[in-house]
């Protein structure tokens, strides 16, 4: 039977993180060069770039969890962080959006057709939930309350329709206690956040469209406005269904 870490061995192990971890800044520089330094068009700079910077989060984090000894227990299925507010740039929600016009046809297609239908039978909440103010830290309980999944949230599987090119919010927040800490509170206090990762992530997004943009390439993102405004994900999402996204 799995031994799940206690709140206060979380505690212990994250000021472990704190006091002795190191983060190597190279790892993102490094990414950053390759993508300038190939001779990939700007869409394919920038994309390729938007997916490995959130892939190295998740090394990153795995790095930090092994200098800890922890293991997370979360588990596919589980949706419980796919309840929470997610708030993103209106530059990273661009980027998540012509990613899954990549996808195959049949991919984006689903997404789209569950979208409609997301739009059409949370309207009442979504309601409730833009009238929050996405720059209130003190707002992520009021969000849960509302029982409001992710636009993204497949409700069949309970899994990210977008997984690969989730964003940073749905990827630093972990459990490492029981399960059923999740399951039976909408904040818990074991789960561990690793949000600080986001400042590496996004300066090292910034730079590779600065220099886009510097060198006069066409970018698909109003730059630099668009890597300030922020909002919430459905927020960006209804309004790029809408067609109304650079209206703002």
């Amino acid at each position: 039977m799995k031994r799940y870490l206690s709140h206060e061995e979380i505690i212990e192990k994250s000021n472990r993180i704190n006091e002795s971890y190191e983060l190597d800044p190279q790892v993102f520089a490094d990414i950053v060069d390759d993508l300038l330094d190939s001779d990939a068009d700007t869409e394919e700079v920038i994309l390729n770039g938007f997916q490995k910077l959130l892939t190295e989060v998740n090394h990153e984090i795995g790095r930090m969890e092994k200098h800890a000894g922890m293991e997370a227990s979360c588990f596919k299925g589980c949706a419980f962080c796919c309840y929470f507010p997610i708030i993103v740039s209106k530059m990273e929600a661009k980027m998540l959006f012509r990613s899954i016009e990549s996808f195959s046809h049949e991919r984006k297609q689903y997404i789209y057709d569950q979208w409609e239908y997301y739009y059409s039978t949370q309207a009442d909440k979504l309601e409730q939930a833009m009238k929050l103010d996405h720059t209130d830290e003190e707002i992520k309980f009021d969000y849960k309350k509302l029982n409001l999944p992710c636009p993204m949230l497949d409700p069949k599987t309970q899994a990210c329709m977008a997984y690969e090119v989730r964003p940073i919010p749905c990827r630093t927040y972990l459990n490492y206690a029981d399960p059923n800490v999740c399951a039976e509170n909408h904040l818990p206090k074991e789960p561990f956040s690793y949000e600080f990762l986001y400042n590496d992530y996004f300066a090292s997004l910034n730079e590779i469209i600065q220099a886009l943009y510097e060198n006069g390439e066409e970018l698909f993102v109003e730059y630099p406005s668009d890597a300030w405004r922020y909002d919430f994900l459905p927020a960006w999402i209804q309004k790029w269904r809408e067609g109304t996204i650079d209206e703002i």
